[in-house]
């Protein structure tokens, strides 16, 4: 059943739009809509003379927010809305009429509304068919990629992107059990998992032992980190002089790729230390804001417990 009012709680919201030192008049881009706290936040800040480009490669996220928007009476006459990945951020702000933009903010997390809605299969918590695609003009889903990868791409994505510590005995179980069915629920996977992992495990009660799998499957589907890299390279380059860009990310694998990105960019010569003259030319192009990230309070937390893995890093165009 699809969700049409949002239940996402927006993570950091006051951290992430006090650091991006917001104008009127400005013009900001906010990479993933989700359910759309950031950008009325935002669309506030800047005024009627300043613009926010909103984007969401989930189609329906720009629609539950446009519908939530009106019936609410939030102004969005500023707000222009994409239905694209943010990995195409350089193409996005051009074909919208800009050179640069002022600020750029992204929360890489999974929405609560996508979790929420049982038919696109990215929660272990109802039954639902096993898809997991954000964009679901795609063809790969989650189904796809359990009924075919290898016993070994399976242990490399799951530990990879999950960071799954029984990854081997899950993928010998999925191995096992799609040569007599194929996969195509949740709870479906979610059961075999309860199967193949140690009681200790299994009875964990900060982290249900199907969550590492089901992350990894969706990081693996959307190709979520190649996206991530790209989308931080293009936002560099379109970024105005002293703006700001504003990343959350919720998974390490998510945060070393900002941590590594900004620190490269915020760094003059990289050449070996044994050259003693700089041949490389690589210029500093950032000046990292935040040396350590910025975490949820413990209040936040126990109002919102999906945000107690966020860290937010914040980077300014110099």
């Amino acid at each position: 059943m699809s969700i049409t009012k949002t239940v996402h709680t927006p993570v950091l919201l006051n951290e992430a739009i006090d650091a991006l030192q917001l104008r009127a008049g400005m013009t900001v881009v906010d990479a993933t809509l989700g359910g759309g706290g950031y950008t009325e936040r935002i669309a506030h800040s800047v005024g009627p003379k300043g613009k926010v480009i909103a984007c969401d490669q989930d189609a329906s996220a720009i629609v539950r927010f446009r519908k939530q928007a009106e019936e609410s009476g939030i102004q969005t006459g500023n707000v222009l809305f994409i239905n694209r990945n943010f990995s195409a951020l350089a193409d996005i702000v051009r074909a919208a009429g800009y050179d640069e933009v002022d600020a750029i903010v992204a929360d890489i997390g999974l929405s609560s509304d996508q979790l929420a809605d049982a038919s696109r299969g990215f929660s272990f918590s109802a039954d639902g068919p096993l898809d997991m695609r954000m964009d679901l003009t795609q063809s790969r889903t989650a189904a796809h990629i359990l009924n075919t990868m290898s016993e070994g791409e399976l242990i490399a994505t799951l530990r990879t992107y999950g960071e799954e510590r029984y990854a081997s005995r899950i993928a010998r179980a999925v191995i096992a059990a799609r040569k007599k069915e194929p996969f195509t629920r949740t709870t479906q996977l979610r059961d075999l998992i309860m199967h193949s992992v140690p009681a200790s495990y299994r009875h964990e009660r900060r982290r249900h032992c199907a969550t590492k799998t089901f992350q990894a499957l969706r990081i693996a589907v959307n190709g979520e980190l190649q996206h991530l890299e790209t989308f931080l390279r293009s936002a560099i380059r379109v970024l105005s002089r002293g703006g700001r860009l504003a990343v959350v990310t919720f998974h390490s694998g998510e945060d070393r790729i900002v941590k590594n990105i900004l620190r490269e960019n915020a760094r003059g010569c990289i050449c070996p230390p044994r050259l003693p003259v700089c041949r490389c030319g690589h210029v500093s192009t950032l000046r990292i804001v935040t040396a350590k990230p910025i975490t949820p309070s413990v209040e936040e937390i126990r109002v919102n417990p999906s945000a107690r893995s966020a860290k937010l890093r914040i980077a300014e165009k110099t």
